[in-house]
């Protein structure tokens, strides 16, 4: 692991000059990571908790392990001294603290969480943070930033890809489509439009709690390393061969059928290859090329996917109602392909493409053209079933950690052996930035749902929801991807 930022300077700036903010004789300060709104997702009710043990594994073990605990002290301190003097100013820059936490070895802290998988209302903490040593207070919240940048992303996408597996599944239950195609229903296209590596890996990782269909090669990475998944034993995620406009444009526009034929005759002859068709006239090329090699085709033992991928998705898919009476666009992929292909009708009444065809639109897609696209085709009388979203960076790039208000806030301190519960409430806010206070439970109650007890102290019997997952630079509990996706499916 390489590393370009110090161990021990892996915050933003301001957290390092909290230490003696704090006041005289603090011992304790517990913290807890919260959803606090679903504002640009008012249709969920609850968030899915990931992303813990990942960023546990990652920062608050193999970072700083690697990038503080294992380094020469004189090097740390040097470092550490060298970043605060020169872009904070500070002339006499305390270090006793890092002496003392590299003598340790550890982090001393305790975290506790509900487990990953579950789907959390707003307002209730998934996971808080304490020190276990009086002597680093500080350190709860000084670990805020990091585990902040990488716990958000997670369980944003996770929450986003159990909105499309819902959507998918009422639909597919609604017209008679196989349920159990809808895992691969939803692809992952995010990687390429993603703030570099590690975010694809993280937002990738989210979607592979619902689905397994994926191109982004670094989220199964991310779960093999952090979430023992194996990809020998088991699906973790899955992709097809498919086509890129390059590919397309190379054998040139004077010969679009010559390409068609040998990528589905000789370069594919057999299995799924999904093609991209709009590179220059996506309804012709389905009307003349795809309908001409019908015969190949259907003599194939596979699946050929056509791919659209400009234009409005819904009117693409379903047809645009605002085109000429009889033309192809008003027509749509779908009914088109039904047209050249045909296919069955299932036991609800709604048609369905022949096994041999089908289509994947990957542009642009969201939760809200996803319902919309299933909608229409269930009046149309085809089952949603009958089209695979590509899920990319739209979906999963369009949000901040405000998308679902994730926060990091004290609610209890230990002052010289005096317990105080302490909160935040501005009169400025609407209300979502109020924080819990004191000690705090996660309890179920009797139909099934969570809620938050605070006002608790920082160490209550109550029950709790929440398990000791990392102590004293240990991580406790190491569960599994296959696990998760279980506590996620109920």
């Amino acid at each position: 692991m390489t590393h370009t930022t110090p161990g021990s300077l892996i915050c933003d700036f301001y957290k390092i000059s909290h230490k003696p903010q704090y006041p005289d004789g603090t011992e304790f300060v517990l913290s807890t990571w919260t959803p606090r709104s679903n504002t640009h997702y008012p249709a969920l009710s609850s968030v899915v908790a990931f992303g813990f043990q990942g960023m546990i594994t990652k920062i608050l073990v193999d970072y700083f392990n690697e990038g503080f605990f294992s380094r020469r002290l004189d090097e740390v301190l040097a470092e550490y001294v060298s970043y605060v003097h020169h872009c904070l100013g500070a002339e006499n820059v305390s270090r006793d603290h890092l002496v003392d936490l590299h003598d340790l070895g550890y982090l001393p802290l305790e975290i506790k969480a509900v487990p990953e998988g579950t789907r959390v209302p707003c307002g209730v903490p998934m996971l808080t943070v304490r020190n276990t040593d009086p002597r680093f207070f500080w350190l709860t919240n000084y670990i805020e930033t990091a585990s902040s940048a990488e716990m958000w992303m997670p369980s944003t996408a996770a929450t986003i890809a159990d909105q499309y597996k819902s959507i998918l599944i009422s639909y597919a239950k609604s017209t008679g489509g196989d349920v159990d195609f809808v895992p691969f229903q939803a692809h992952d296209f995010c990687m390429r439009g993603m703030v570099g590596l590690e975010a694809s890996a993280l937002a990738g990782s989210g979607h592979l709690l619902s689905f397994v269909g994926t191109d982004t090669i670094p989220a199964i990475s991310y779960l093999q390393r952090y979430y023992n998944a194996d990809i020998t034993k088991e699906l973790v995620g899955c992709s097809v061969p498919a086509t890129e406009h390059s590919v397309m444009c190379a054998g040139g526009v004077d010969d679009e059928f010559g390409t068609y034929k040998r990528l589905i005759t000789e370069v594919y002859p057999s299995g799924i290859v999904s093609i991209v068709s709009d590179t220059w006239d996506l309804f012709e090329c389905i009307n003349s090329h795809i309908r001409t090699l019908k015969p190949e085709i259907m003599a194939r033992d596979g699946k050929v996917v056509i791919r659209p991928d400009s234009g409005d998705p819904v009117d693409i898919i379903c047809g645009d109602q605002s085109a000429p009476e009889g033309s192809l666009e008003r027509i749509g992929v779908i009914s088109l392909l039904w047209d050249i292909f045909g296919g069955k009708t299932n036991d609800s009444g709604f048609k369905e493409l022949d096994s041999h065809i089908g289509a994947i639109y990957g542009d642009s897609i969201t939760p809200e053209r996803c319902e919309a696209i299933c909608r229409r085709l269930k009046d149309k009388g085809f089952a949603s079933t009958n089209v695979v979203f590509g899920v990319g960076s739209y979906t999963y790039q369009y949000n901040t950690r405000d998308t679902f208000g994730f926060a990091m806030k004290s609610t209890a301190v230990v002052i010289n052996g005096e317990e105080r519960a302490i909160f935040k409430d501005p009169k400025t806010d609407d209300g979502t930035k109020k924080s819990n206070t004191g000690g705090v439970a996660v309890q179920r109650t009797q139909d099934g749902s969570l809620v938050c007890v605070d006002g608790l102290p920082i160490n209550h019997d109550e029950p709790d929801v929440m398990r000791t997952i990392f102590l004293n630079g240990e991580l406790v509990v190491n569960d599994t991807l296959a696990n998760i996706r279980r506590t996620l499916a109920g």
